[in-house]
C-alpha cells in the first residue's frame, strides 16, 4: 500500500471479510477476528485489487524498508537527524544491522537500497516540480541534497531530462509509487 487511496481499499476488502481493522498504515495491516482468517481469500480479495499479502519474514522486513524510506521522503517533518545517513537511520527504524537489510534488499529487488532511495526521492521531484510550488533550490533542500547542481545531474542522469525541462513537458511522466 502506497497511497490513502490503496489503505482504503484494502480497509474495505477486509471489512467485507468481516475482519475488524485495528491499525492500517503503509505495508501493514493489524486485524481481529473472531475466527482464524482465511489468509488464502483474503490474499485472493486483495490480489483482485492489485495488493498481494506478504506472509513470509524477508518481504515483510523489506516492505517495512520501503515504507520506512517512502514515508522519510515524503515527510514534512523528517525523522533523521539533519546530518544523519539514511543506512544508520534505517539500521535504528527497522532494528536491524544495515548489511543485513542491504543484502536482503538486493536479493528480493535486484537493486541496491540507495538506488531505491534515489529513485523514490526523483519520483518526488517530478511531483514537486508538478505541482510548481517549490523552486529547484527549495527541493533540494527538502530532499536534503548537497546543491542544486548535484539534484539536477541525478535528475538528468536518471530521466534524460534537466529539471527545467520535464517541468515544461506537457504529459505526465511520474510512475506510481508501487512501481518505483
Amino acid at each position: 500500500m502506497v497511497c490513502d487511496r490503496c489503505i482504503s481499499a484494502v480497509r474495505k476488502e477486509l471489512e467485507l471479510l468481516n475482519l475488524s481493522v485495528e491499525h492500517i498504515q503503509l505495508g501493514e495491516v493489524d486485524i481481529t477476528s473472531k475466527t482464524t482468517p482465511d489468509l488464502t481469500l483474503i490474499a485472493q480479495k486483495l490480489q483482485a485489487q492489485g495488493f498481494e499479502l506478504i506472509d513470509d519474514q524477508k518481504s515483510q522486513l523489506i516492505n517495512r524498508l520501503k515504507s520506512t524510506i517512502i514515508e522519510e521522503i515524503r515527510s514534512d517533518q523528517p525523522h533523521r537527524k539533519a546530518n544523519e545517513n539514511f543506512s544508520s537511520f534505517l539500521e535504528q527504524e527497522l532494528d536491524t544491522d544495515y548489511t543485513q537489510l542491504s543484502k536482503t534488499f538486493s536479493s528480493l529487488e535486484g537493486r541496491t537500497i540507495e538506488k531505491y532511495i534515489i529513485a523514490q526521492k526523483l519520483e518526488y521531484v517530478k511531483e514537486l516540480l508538478i505541482y510548481n510550488e517549490l523552486s529547484l533550490s527549495e527541493i533540494a533542500w527538502k530532499l536534503n541534497y548537497s546543491s542544486v547542481q548535484y539534484l539536477s545531474n541525478q535528475f538528468k542522469k536518471a530521466t534524460g531530462l534537466t529539471p527545467s525541462n520535464f517541468k515544461g513537458l506537457k504529459e505526465d511522466k511520474r510512475k506510481t509509487l508501487d512501481r518505483v
